[in-house]
C-alpha cells in the first residue's frame, strides 16, 4: 500500500493524533467515510449513465439492420 509499512503508518498515525488530539479524530473519521460514500455514489451514477448511453446506441444499431 504506497510502500509504507506497518512502522511508517504507525509514525503517521501518532503525528496526526498529536495534531489533531483524540477529540477530532472521530470527526475526521466521519468526513472522511462520507467523502468516500458520496464519490462512491458519483461514480455509480456515472457508471449507470454510461450504461444507459451505450444500451440507447445498441437499440439504435440494432433497430437500423
Amino acid at each position: 500500500m504506497f510502500g509504507l509499512g506497518m512502522q511508517e503508518l504507525v509514525i503517521v498515525f501518532l503525528i496526526v493524533f498529536v495534531l489533531f488530539g483524540a477529540t477530532k479524530l472521530p470527526q475526521i473519521g466521519k468526513g472522511m467515510g462520507e467523502a468516500i460514500r458520496n464519490f462512491k455514489k458519483a461514480i455509480s451514477g456515472i457508471n449507470d449513465e454510461v450504461s444507459a448511453i451505450t444500451k440507447k446506441g445498441d437499440e439504435k444499431i440494432n433497430s437500423e439492420v
